[in-house]
């Protein structure tokens, strides 16, 4: 016990200070634990196999693909008109907001779901995402508290009370519950956060990354020449044969950028695959080509093949087309050539980029000069540099190529800033799916399930752009914070240390009248929920609380209540409940975050609840 009570409080120490990553200090003591024969290798490992830890893995792949896609910018941009400029109204939309949805899904889900659009929110709004993420993650909590299966400890309360013989508390007995404990979170929230959740960011200004995609698609004129033409007709002679048999480029001067083709269309989804134009590709029936060329040289090859031109550009009407070069599939980067470089003094077309690398060559910045027409009998001069179309892989691997060219700037980190807005919609049946699976208790599908094949959906379904991009939306950090922590509520237990803090807490007021016994459960299960998870606490503490109301021969109701509230509204640490560690990456939150602005709101919490259970239930 005391060699527990020992690694509990320096690992205690080590987060409040700050000074060791909190996912190092977490691995640590579960070590310790296991070095100390405390815990089996098995109930050491137990967190990284616990339910809720892979439902955080799978739920942050589906938050990545809500904003790979764009959708988390739609939604927060309705949610915007809603709240304007204000950041009081969006504070407000946040927390009711996030409330009402936590009563009927997981608080996990709940901060999962919303955590991305909070986050454009704040961007839209020009205001901090630290000032709202971590109220995100207590509303969820506080929303649980509306329904039976708002959070497990609701659960556990109403079956150890019909365990017990009392009647099992129905879905909407802890609606007047919830209610409180929103209200009281509003109003303590809105100070807090003011005070100790400034930008950290504040005053400085952030330093440009270079060009953007579109800077360089400008650059080099690009927009200025691009057409699109749809193969309609049916009967196109363009139909069923491959760019290099159309030899486009020879007898019309005309680049073919790429091609989209719609793989499925209806009044909900339509998807559209960007595919580039390399010279084997089959054209067929409903295909879309960008060209880049000639006006005159892009209408007479439309004419030829029957080819319906959807914008013709003349310098009177350029600004009104709708062709732009988009970035979903497929992506662009300038490669700077090196004086060391054998591609020096060769010709484009000897050195096979695309049989090679994949891509195209779509123009040369040569000093101040921009070469875009006759690309293949260009010689490729030292510091010549080159802008490359083709699929943001296919572009990574050509920063190998070290010897003869720099890759300016990062093509993996700009592929993610591009979001897929035409897979926003299926982002958005998949999400609500997984939500409506989550929230009808009689779908026999677990909560961790549904967010295991949402997760994979996101990624076949090309939500998420690809595996690696999965992996890298998931925040490693937190799983492992969170995985490594878990056993030491098993530690806790297994040594006694819980038991005797509980049953010394009764000990002492047992003789004190029910209130006073009512905040000393209070108590008790709001310090045993700071270091080990509400969901074993309220096991714990459920038993515990009705012995003492039948010792003093009161009705259990509220102690009951105090259990659940107590186990729920944990906020000082960001251990103890999912939410809270699924926001401390994103909102840079520290473990003294946590302390600053959760505990006076835990204790807050409590002071309401001593007051205002007793009225609701009497003893």
């Amino acid at each position: 016990m005391i060699i527990t009570l020992l690694i509990l409080l320096i690992a205690a120490a080590l987060f409040v200070s700050g000074k060791v990553r909190s996912d190092l200090v977490a691995i640590c003591s579960l070590l310790a634990l296991l070095l100390a024969q405390i815990l089996t290798p098995a109930e050491g490992l137990s967190g990284f196999s616990n339910s809720t830890v892979i439902m955080m893995v799978g739920l942050f792949i589906v938050g990545g693909g809500i904003f790979q896609t764009g959708l988390a910018k739609m939604i927060s941009s309705k949610m915007m008109m809603l709240a304007g400029t204000s950041q009081l109204r969006l504070f407000l939309l946040v927390m009711i907001g996030t409330g009402i949805i936590g009563s009927v899904v997981s608080n996990t889900g709940t901060v999962a779901v919303m955590m991305p659009i909070v986050v454009s929110m704040a961007a839209a709004a020009g205001t901090s995402a630290r000032r709202l993420l971590m109220p995100l993650a207590f509303a969820s909590s506080m929303g649980g508290m509306m329904t039976l299966i708002g959070t497990p400890p609701n659960l556990i309360v109403s079956d150890t009370l019909q365990n017990a013989g009392y009647a099992p508390l129905s879905f909407f007995s802890f609606l007047p519950v919830g209610l409180i404990t929103l209200t009281v979170g509003v109003l303590g929230l809105l100070p807090l956060t003011k005070i100790f959740l400034a930008p950290k960011d504040a005053g400085k200004k952030k330093q440009s990354s270079g060009k953007s995609l579109d800077d360089l698609v400008g650059e080099y004129g690009l927009t200025h020449n691009l057409f699109r033409v749809h193969i309609k007709n049916e009967e196109s002679e363009a139909i069923n044969k491959s760019i290099a048999e159309l030899n486009i480029y020879h007898n019309y001067g005309i680049n073919v950028l790429e091609l989209r083709r719609s793989s499925g269309q209806n009044r909900f989804v339509r998807t559209v695959n960007q595919k580039l134009a390399s010279p084997e590709l089959i054209l067929k029936q409903g295909d879309v080509l960008y060209l880049s060329g000639e006006p005159e040289m892009i209408a007479k090859f439309a004419e030829d093949f029957h080819l319906r031109l959807l914008d013709i550009h003349t310098d009177e009407i350029e600004h009104n087309s709708n062709a732009s070069i988009d970035f979903f599939d497929i992506g662009v980067a300038e490669l700077l050539f090196m004086p060391t470089s054998t591609m020096i003094n060769r010709k484009i077309s000897e050195i096979g980029f695309r049989g090679k690398f994949n891509v195209n060559i779509l123009g040369i910045r040569r000093g101040t000069e921009y070469i875009l027409k006759d690309m293949a009998n260009q010689k490729v001069l030292e510091g010549d540099i080159m802008l490359v179309q083709g699929a943001w892989s296919d572009i990574a691997r050509m920063k190998k190529e070290s010897d003869n060219w720099v890759v300016l700037g990062e093509p993996l980190k700009e592929a993610q800033k591009v979001t897929l807005d035409h897979k926003a919609p299926i982002a958005a049946l998949i999400l609500i799916a997984m939500i409506v699976v989550m929230a009808i208790d009689k779908i026999p599908v677990a909560p961790v399930t549904s967010v295991l094949v949402a997760a994979v959906l996101m990624v076949v379904t090309g939500c998420v752009r690809s595996m690696e991009a999965a992996y890298k939306s998931i925040n490693w950090q937190t799983i492992v914070l969170f995985a490594a922590m878990l056993p030491m509520s098993i530690a806790l237990e297994k040594t006694g240390v819980s038991t005797a803090i509980s049953s010394s807490m009764v000990d002492w007021l047992g003789g004190s009248g029910p209130r006073l016994m009512l905040a000393g459960i209070y108590a008790a299960t709001s310090i045993m929920t700071i270091f080990i998870s509400n969901t074993v606490t309220a096991v714990l503490m459920a038993p515990i609380a009705l012995q003492c109301a039948m010792q003093v021969g009161v009705s259990p109701v509220p102690f009951m209540y105090a259990v659940t509230v107590a186990a729920s509204m944990c906020f000082a640490s960001p251990f103890s409940t999912p939410p809270n560690a699924l926001v401390m990456s994103a909102g840079q939150y520290t473990f003294m975050d946590y302390v600053k602005v959760g505990l006076p709101m835990q204790i807050l919490m409590g002071i309401v609840m001593v007051l205002v259970l007793p009225l609701l239930f009497p003893f």
